[in-house]
């Protein structure tokens, strides 16, 4: 073993984090690295080169829906690459076409044709494109606490981050204020969240500024990184009625909620209305890049028409495509649809238990396996705090739990917390376990 230096760490480790330091661009904005050195994962767990074993409460990037190294994914990835890992763009295996297929069959009608892509991001910048296309009109509408990807389009349709100094976006990117319940900013007589009045606002504020160019509206049915904050029901309806008024299409981003994450297949079931386009990437792959683009063949057959070109160097790649393929045999033959609803009720139970101890929970929300937790220092007024989210974030890291915290203005800190679907009781009791000590510990230290 390795000596440890003034700094606790073995000259190994040491060594490592220089390296990084000296090397590696930093990419999380003010965010720095997590200092821990992962070896290895499986399951719910992630493994440190010093032994350490963190329960995984994000499921890597809000991605590994079945875990760490599934045996499943593990088996398809060591047979695909060994016969056909990569093609020219132009020419089709049958891993893609199985994958369309069978993609096809989860949804309503009339979704029907799909584009095999990589990333989340690649996915959004794909449908946009298709819909500026397609309608002929250049203007994207979305909500002001949205997080659609890091490439142009994407990130011009992203608010919840990212936007000052890079300079001018994408033109005629527009923002609608996201309806939070929580912290409302539109309320009815009993001061409760008024969604209607809200998106009424929003979208008059819409027509001021467009010149009259409005193509899409890309929205998440339940806003990740804007603080796990889902619109309430109705309000997907209501949007498209907007969308249809305007000749707009609906772009639905399903890349954390879609595959069953939510105890449906996809989120948008829950609202009763059809997207013109979906976008699934995450929780595809499982971890692995894996994206999609889902529309009708009357949107496809319009895009073709035009000359649709969103030719890239992994679009329909056999290898990612056959490990999506394992992911649906996994997702339908083990019910995860169903797991997800069972465990996110098991976590619900936990999680309001913990604010039932703990006044600077103020607020829990989300759906299936896929919750916020928000912390305030004082319930009444809501007042935030990013030390005390900060705070807990250590104490848990330090307690072998693994959280991640979104802190925007205005917002307290908010923990989203999406496990594995092939997690168990015993596992999500343990991370609840964790959370509910680390919060006190915090609290303690803080003086509350």
């Amino acid at each position: 073993m390795a000596a440890p230096t003034t700094d606790g760490l073995t000259t190994a480790s040491s060594a490592f984090w220089a390296d990084a330091d000296r090397h590696l661009v930093r990419y999380a904005g003010a965010g720095d690295f997590t200092r821990e050195i992962i070896d290895h994962a499986a399951g719910s767990y992630l493994f440190t080169e010093s032994g350490r074993r963190i329960l995984d409460f994000t499921s890597g990037q809000m991605s590994a829906i079945l875990g760490h190294s599934h045996p499943e994914i593990v088996a398809t990835v060591r047979r695909q690459v060994g016969s056909l890992d990569h093609l020219f763009s132009g020419m089709l295996s049958r891993p893609v076409v199985d994958l369309a297929r069978r993609l096809a069959g989860t949804l309503p009608s009339p979704l029907e044709k799909v584009l095999l892509l990589t990333t989340g991001a690649e996915s959004n910048e794909a449908a946009i494109r298709m819909a500026k296309l397609v309608t002929g009109k250049h203007e994207i509408v979305s909500f002001a606490r949205s997080w659609h990807g890091m490439t142009q389009a994407a990130a011009s349709a992203t608010y919840s981050a990212g936007r000052k100094g890079y300079g001018p976006a994408t033109p005629g990117n527009f923002a609608i204020p996201a309806p939070n319940s929580y912290r409302p900013d539109f309320v009815d007589g009993s001061g409760e969240l008024d969604w209607k009045r809200q998106l009424d606002f929003g979208f008059e504020l819409i027509d001021a500024q467009s010149v009259g160019s409005l193509a899409a509206c890309v929205v998440e049915p339940i806003l990740s990184s804007g603080g796990i904050i889902e619109p309430p029901v109705g309000y997907f309806a209501a949007l498209r009625e907007k969308c249809r008024e305007r000749g707009m299409l609906l772009i639905v981003d399903e890349a954390q909620t879609g595959l069953c994450r939510t105890g449906n297949w996809y989120a948008f079931e829950r609202d009763g209305v059809v997207p013109d386009i979906l976008t699934l990437s995450k929780t595809l792959g499982a971890g692995l890049p894996l994206a999609a683009v889902i529309t009708s063949a009357e949107i496809e057959q319009e895009a073709h028409d035009r000359g649709y070109l969103f030719f890239t160097t992994h679009v329909a790649d056999p290898l990612v495509a056959a490990v999506g393929n394992t992911v649906l045999d996994v997702l339908t033959r083990d019910r995860l649809d169903e797991r997800a609803t069972e465990l996110g009720a098991f976590l619900r139970r936990g999680l309001d238990a913990i604010a039932g101890r703990h006044p600077v929970v103020g607020d829990i929300r989300g759906r299936g396996l896929m919750a916020g937790l928000e912390l305030v220092v004082d319930r009444s007024t809501k007042r935030s705090s990013d030390e005390l989210g900060a705070l807990v974030t250590r104490r848990c890291l330090e307690l072998g739990l693994h959280m991640n915290i979104v802190q925007l203005p205005g917002m307290g800190g908010v923990f989203r917390m999406a496990p594995p679907l092939t997690a168990t009781e015993a596992e999500l009791a343990e991370g609840l376990g964790i959370l509910d000590e680390a919060i006190g510990d915090a609290c303690v230290r803080f003086g509350l």
